[in-house]
């Protein structure tokens, strides 16, 4: 498995989700190939380090879905079976286990309008901290975020990108609180807490946070009020769901849903156990 990074809780959590299942299937040698940082070059050496490592199968959530074909292309020329989890690439995979991002985007969207209109804000800017502009995923969240906006009185405004870094995010964040928005929108993990750390050093309680993922950091900001909410995903489910569907795959067995929605929740300060 090559997820975008090692360091998001959240591909811990696929990792984790991935080896139970490889445990309970038996007789399946898994390896898990995480670049140190988001970056394309990482993830192609990791891919062409798979294929070097005679694997049957390579479960990815690719970090740019262009830049990343090219070798998937070369590993599926080789009989390689590709599973998407997360985030797919432009390359058809044999199936894809990953959130409706543009939908729980939207859904993410929703609850910082719903907060801000409860509040008495009908206007006012908003900030969006994004990983980058090329990942399939948080491209897709970042698209639902604005369309729940759409004839609303809100500005939105342009799209900063801190490589799903918390310190990084949290300096753009910093910015837009300079420019007085209302609310921001962290795309990912990192972002998300880039975003609550800003709002809660900024000493303002009504700057509207709201993001993706889960993670200790983000429950800690979401318990002392610094963010909103956070859209939880499912990555146990990528990672088992990732993992039977590789299996099956390499045996030649036929996968039932080659692209499953694996779902997220909302969570808050009164959902969060």
């Amino acid at each position: 498995m090559i997820t975008m990074d090692s360091l998001d809780q959240h591909w811990v959590a696929v990792d984790k989700g991935a080896k139970k299942a490889a445990d309970e299937i038996g007789n399946v040698e898994y390896k898990w190939m995480a670049p140190d940082k988001k970056d394309d070059a990482q993830q192609i050496e990791r891919v062409n380090n798979a294929i070097a490592d005679g694997a049957a199968a390579i479960m990815i959530a690719a970090n740019g879905p262009d830049a990343i074909s090219a070798s998937l292309e070369d590993a599926k020329a080789k009989g390689i079976k590709i599973i998407y989890v997360d985030s797919p690439a432009k390359t058809e995979g044999v199936a894809t286990f990953a959130t409706d991002n543009q939908a729980a985007g939207k859904t993410a969207g929703e609850q910082m309008l719903k907060a801000l209109e409860a509040a008495g804000k009908k206007d006012g800017k908003i900030g969006i901290v994004n990983v980058n502009s090329a990942t399939a995923s948080t491209v897709a969240r970042e698209k639902g975020f604005r369309a729940a906006f759409e004839g609303k009185g809100y500005t939105l405004l342009q799209t900063q990108y801190g490589e799903g870094d918390a310190t990084k995010s949290q300096d753009i964040a910093d910015n837009y609180i300079t420019e007085g928005v209302v609310g921001i929108f962290g795309a990912n993990e990192g972002s998300t807490v880039g975003a609550g750390n800003a709002i809660k050093g900024s000493g303002k309680k009504d700057i509207v946070g709201v993001g993706f993922d889960k993670s200790d950091s983000i429950f800690s900001l979401i318990k002392d009020g610094s963010l909103l909410c956070t859209m939880a995903q499912n990555p146990d489910v990528m990672g088992s769901e990732g993992m039977k569907a590789a299996v099956k795959a390499v045996k030649g067995e036929t996968i039932d849903k080659t692209s499953v929605d694996t779902g997220v929740s909302i969570l808050t300060k009164d959902t969060i156990k």
